[in-house]
Formats: structure tokens, C-alpha cells, sequence
């Protein structure tokens, strides 16, 4: 019964967090993106031998983008992630430089299924929203429970969202794997000891 009750709650939320992502503008929601782009290479320590996973943005999602393109243009190794079925993890494919990206399915773009894949060190979660203990708040999907359970190491994992994702108290499940960090246009906040 609990848990119908965290599901109910957590469906309330997400029509909360939708609805306060659809008041931005187009303007407000490119700017955002370039603070948080700003932000991440201002206060995120990463390391030239590591993966990061990013994400296409679908919807109206915080862009992460600018920060893909950086880390791309860097040498850095970034890998996006592809739905491989509704109860299966993301297959985290590594997006090469000059490699074209191809429709995935919920309109995102990916790497080829010929791509390589790698393990992240860092993950840039995307989220519709978010609250003051790191807990984050998706779609209901589960996809990033069953790739996080997945790996063998538990990366960083930071959230990309707009300030106004922020929600007073998610309920929080034993599966449920908060946040290190939160990146919004207001800043970054740490969740814990930051890495």
C-alpha cells in the first residue's frame, strides 16, 4: 500500500514538474543551457580519461548539448544513451567525433548500434525535478534505476534542470539513487561530499 501511495504521490509531481518546465520561454530555456554549461566546467572535476554520459534532449529538457560539444571538442569520451527495450538498462553507446547520430526512438538521437560502448565516470541525468536531498525525479520509466543497478561502479551522478524543477519533498524508494549534484542556471549544488 505504501508503495501505490509514493506512486501516486510521485505521478502528482511529475504533472507539478512539467507544468513549471512548460513557462519557459524559448529564450529562457537556451540561456539556462549555456549557464549550465558554464557552470559544469566551472565546478565539475573530471579527469581526461573519463567517460561521460550525456543525453539528447527530448522534449523540454534542460540541453546538455554545449556541455557534450565542449567535452567532445576536448577529446573527451562521451557516450549517450539508447532505450534497448522497456525493461532493459540504456545501452550507453560512445558518440565519436564526425560520427553521425541516428533517430532512437522518443526523439533522441544516438550512435549507431556499431558504436563502442563504455562505462561512465560521470552521468548527466536528465530529470523533471529535483529536491533539497539530491532526490530526483523521472518519468517513471525506470530506465536510469536499471542502468545505474547495472554497472559496476556507481558513477557521479549530476542532474541537469532549470531552477524551476525544483520540488519541496520527493518520496524516496530503496531503489531510488539520489543525485551527487544538481546543475541548474542558479548554480551547482552538492548533495554529500563532492567528488
Amino acid at each position: 500500500m505504501a508503495d501505490q501511495a509514493i506512486e501516486e504521490a510521485k505521478a502528482g509531481l511529475r504533472k507539478t514538474a512539467h507544468a513549471a518546465r512548460a513557462t519557459l520561454s524559448a529564450d529562457e530555456r537556451s540561456a539556462a543551457a549555456e549557464a549550465v554549461a558554464a557552470h559544469f566546467f566551472d565546478k565539475i572535476a573530471y579527469e581526461p580519461e573519463q567517460v561521460i554520459a550525456g543525453y539528447w534532449r527530448i522534449r523540454d529538457e534542460l540541453d546538455c548539448q554545449p556541455i557534450l560539444v565542449r567535452l567532445m571538442d576536448g577529446g573527451q569520451r562521451v557516450v549517450l544513451p539508447v532505450v534497448d527495450g522497456a525493461d532493459k538498462p540504456l545501452d550507453l553507446r560512445v558518440w565519436e567525433a564526425d560520427a553521425p547520430l541516428y533517430e532512437a526512438g522518443f526523439g533522441t538521437l544516438a550512435p549507431s548500434d556499431l558504436a563502442p560502448r563504455a562505462v561512465p565516470d560521470i552521468v548527466l541525468m536528465p530529470l523533471l525535478g529535483f529536491d533539497a536531498a539530491g532526490t530526483r525525479l523521472g518519468y517513471g520509466g525506470g530506465y536510469y534505476d536499471r542502468t545505474l543497478a547495472a554497472l559496476p561502479r556507481k558513477p557521479l551522478l549530476v542532474g541537469l534542470a532549470f531552477d524551476v524543477q525544483e520540488l519541496q519533498d520527493i518520496p524516496r524508494e530503496e531503489h531510488d539513487v539520489p543525485l551527487d549534484a544538481v546543475i541548474t542556471e542558479a548554480g551547482v549544488r552538492f548533495f554529500g561530499t563532492p567528488s
